[in-house]
């Protein structure tokens, strides 16, 4: 159902714009409180708004170029709807002033090629020379195209209740719009975005919300029947309940996270998914004792590592306004130092798996060639003929998934074994 476009829904949305642009908190934090304060926003008018200024964050510079100098939240917001969106004057005719007319078609007119590159790439300058240095001028256009559209909803059958199959047949017939994943065998791709949360396949425990690039984390580490396994920055427990699931709930699946907040948002994905091997517990840093206790004994840990975001451009477009070269600086080091601290728990013979949801060969390669060449005692897996055993055709020996590429989120990771 689609919103009816009003003076007020337009309102909303130059109102939300407004906070969103001091960046002072994340996105989609500040869209979801903006909501509940607002009850009165239907399914169809929330959309609009938050679709309406996630597009604005994510062409920002080139409809700041097209804005002309004359910047305002409602120019950047009509600019927006005519560029981003596609709207013609005539559906905009509800808040369009005649005055705007001739500046709005100036504005939609502008071509792309005569803007300068990162700045037709919707990136800071910083970024874009970074990715051009690693991708060159014609794929980074590609990829920075691929990061400015909204990410599909992706779903996880969980396996230890259902299968893929039986879950597409059963969106058929809840009238879910959805097909396979083409990379992981356990992903569905939905058409659309219907609101899941309080649908009965969801609230059964049938399926999680997870992109596509995530699952293949868990199936790079690969963990067996009975194993000890840690999540080592274990977040809401999105990869965590992947793991759980192909451990088929046998062994030992400890998940760590420094956050509170984010374990306590674990738990209720927990009761959902049906998992009883799963041992959530806050650490206070990389050196806890918790880890030290593990020391030389696990099978397998998955380290998705903080990292800067930039994969997931998709969902988080203010990421590329609120990072910047300094605050990269500072992620490798703590990467790095996260990463020595989780290599500690593998027993000889164990699975090591660094990860990151970024888009920079700083956060990525060079963290595991700092790692590997101080740690001599592990060594790099291939990656490509992990996946392929268990059915996912991605080839190289790390995992290198692009939005223009693979129509996932982008992510790294790379496989390591402690020498037995």
């Amino acid at each position: 159902m689609k919103a009816r476009f009003t003076p007020a829904l337009f309102a909303h949305a130059e109102a939300v714009l407004g906070l969103l642009l001091r960046f002072d908190y994340p996105a989609d934090a500040v869209v979801s409180r903006y909501f509940r304060e607002h009850r009165e926003l239907g399914h169809a008018d929330r959309a609009f708004v938050a679709e309406t200024v996630f597009a604005v964050l994510r062409r920002g510079r080139s409809i700041e170029a097209r804005c002309a100098g004359k910047l305002s939240d409602r120019r950047r917001l009509l600019a927006g709807l005519a560029v981003a969106r596609g709207w013609s004057q005539r559906e905009l005719a509800p808040v369009l002033k005649a005055s705007e007319e001739e500046w709005l078609a100036a504005a939609k007119a502008m071509r792309e090629e005569d803007l300068p590159p990162a700045v037709r790439c919707d990136l800071p300058d910083w970024l874009y020379a970074r990715l051009e240095a690693q991708f060159g001028a014609d794929e980074t256009l590609a990829l920075a195209h691929a990061l400015n559209q909204p990410a599909p909803l992706d779903l996880r059958a969980n396996t230890l209740k259902t299968t893929r199959d039986d879950l597409l047949a059963k969106l058929a017939a809840a009238e879910i719009a959805a097909q396979p994943g083409s990379l992981s065998p356990i992903a569905i791709r939905l058409r659309d975005k219907p609101a899941l949360a309080k649908h009965p396949l969801f609230l059964e425990g049938a399926f999680e919300v997870q992109d596509e690039g995530s699952q293949l984390l868990g199936f790079l580490l690969e963990p067996k029947r009975g194993e000890m396994v840690v999540d080592f920055c274990a977040g809401a427990g999105g990869k965590t309940l992947l793991l759980g699931a192909l451990m088929r709930n046998t062994g030992r699946l400890y998940a760590y996270d420094v956050s509170d907040k984010r374990l306590a948002n674990l738990k209720p994905r927990l009761a959902r998914s049906g998992l009883s091997n799963v041992h959530p517990a806050r650490i206070e840093h990389e050196r806890d004792q918790k880890i030290k206790r593990l020391a030389g004994k696990a099978d397998r840990v998955l380290v998705d590592a903080p990292c800067s975001g930039l994969g997931t451009l998709r969902r988080n477009p203010d990421l590329k306004w609120r990072q910047g070269e300094t605050s990269v600086a500072e992620l490798t080091v703590k990467q790095l130092s996260i990463l020595e601290s989780a290599a500690t728990m593998v027993r000889p013979g164990g699975r090591l798996v660094y990860a990151t949801c970024s888009l920079l060969s700083a956060e990525n390669d060079e963290v595991v060639a700092a790692f590997l060449a101080k740690h001599p005692e592990f060594t790099l897996l291939p990656a490509g003929e992990i996946l392929a055993k268990q059915g996912v055709a991605i080839e190289g020996d790390m995992l290198r998934l692009l939005p223009h590429r693979h129509n996932t989120d982008g992510f790294f990771a790379a496989a390591m074994e402690r020498k037995a």
